[in-house]
């Protein structure tokens, strides 16, 4: 590439940025569509290879895309939100039980004298605000209906999800084309190496990651409703739904859930099984879900995706959040070409600068050229003899 052209792709991404940030707002149902659509698409293209239509195909990803939602609203949502509402409800209990339990403990194994905290007017804030609320489902529905405005932007969003996404799920490989071919010929198989690492990285979160993270909150939420813990599901949920970050969930999961049992039954036979419950969840998913569901592809530290997701939030609001993990994941790829670059170069102190052989062709692989070989086929050419003077 030419210098031109290479601030002429540098301004074309600050544009692409300058319009995403401005946008921002009526962006996020696009983007929510796109990544449903690409979560969709590799199950559309398998049903596509079993002799079905692309638009057969789709229609049938696309109605069990909207039963997982629809199951998801109905079901889980209020039974999480029963959860939390016994929870706030019983917060009395569990505070008096630290105070009057774990604190003496403290100061017996320590000694350090923990003076008693006062937190009736703590629980008496969190109801009032519950009860206020009403629920998440209440609180939302009725924000919407102080604003005429905000019902119809809402509704908007709403419809357009589901028809971006089916549109998109139909049109997705002749998207992809269509993006290909636009590509400058110059850079097009760098990009295109660079998009594939991208895509193996954002799949094996996305689809690998997300798949474990559910059953994982599964496999508590059962776990623990059998031992009898009454807030099994959303202490549950709440250690799946952190475990991509190691070992995190289930540290959280049993914290909670000790302290739940302690308080519920307060005796060693619970305790057992909760370890037992987190055990056997921690077994099954560093030998069974991670390497079937995740393997080794995804190179994206827990540290990057938490800072990804916060930053993305602080840019750009929820469109951020949405788009985090998918712009992470490229950032990713791109400096690790950077650093194969950097490494490989002469400003890095290489011995002898390697061409990268897969910038111009992914298949192909640079090897360094066999000096020995040359001078062995130089020599063995038959020059004729100079005449000496």
């Amino acid at each position: 590439m030419t210098d031109t052209q290479k601030w002429q792709l540098v301004a074309f991404t600050l544009l692409v940025g300058g319009l995403t940030y401005l946008l921002a707002p009526i962006l996020t149902p696009f983007a929510a569509a796109a990544l449903l659509a690409y979560l969709g698409d590799p199950l559309v293209d398998r049903l596509q290879a079993r002799k079905l239509s692309r638009t057969a195909a789709v229609c049938v990803v696309f109605s069990l895309m909207t039963l997982a939602v629809v199951l998801f609203v109905l079901l889980l949502v209020p039974m999480v939100e029963r959860q939390v509402s016994s929870f706030i409800d019983r917060l009395p209990v569990y505070l008096a039980w630290g105070q009057d339990t774990v604190l003496p403990w403290i100061k017996a194994r320590t000694g350090f004298d923990i003076e008693g905290i006062e937190v009736t007017s703590l629980v008496d804030l969190l109801k009032e605000h519950w009860k206020q609320a009403g629920g998440f489902a209440t609180s939302v529905l009725g924000g919407l209906s102080k604003s005429g405005l905000a019902v119809v932007l809402v509704l908007t969003n709403l419809l357009l999800v589901p028809v971006v996404t089916f549109y998109l799920l139909r049109d997705w490989d002749a998207l992809v084309a269509q993006i290909d071919q636009l590509l400058p010929r110059a850079i097009e198989p760098v990009i295109k190496r660079l998009a594939l690492q991208s895509d193996a990285v954002l799949s094996s979160f996305l689809r690998g990651q997300l798949s474990v993270m559910l059953a994982l909150g599964a496999i508590y939420s059962i776990g623990l409703t059998l031992v009898g813990v009454d807030l099994a599901l959303l202490i549950g949920m709440s250690a799946g739904l952190v475990s991509f970050i190691p070992y995190l969930g289930g540290i959280v999961g049993v914290i909670a859930a000790l302290i739940a049992t302690l308080v519920q039954h307060g005796d060693w036979l619970h305790v057992g099984l909760v370890l037992a419950v987190f055990a056997i969840g921690q077994t099954i998913e560093g030998f069974v879900l991670t390497p079937w569901l995740v393997g080794d592809r995804i190179g994206m530290h827990p540290v990057a995706v938490i800072f990804a997701i916060m930053a993305g939030g602080q840019l750009f609001g929820f469109l951020g959040v949405l788009l985090a993990l998918p712009v992470a994941a490229i950032v990713m790829v791109l400096l690790r070409y950077a650093h194969e670059r950097y490494t490989s170069s002469g400003l890095y102190g290489a011995a002898v600068p390697v061409l990268m052989a897969g910038d111009l062709d992914p298949t192909v692989r640079s090897e360094p050229p066999n000096n020995d070989a040359t001078v062995t086929t130089v020599a063995s050419v038959d020059a004729p003899t100079m005449p000496r003077e």
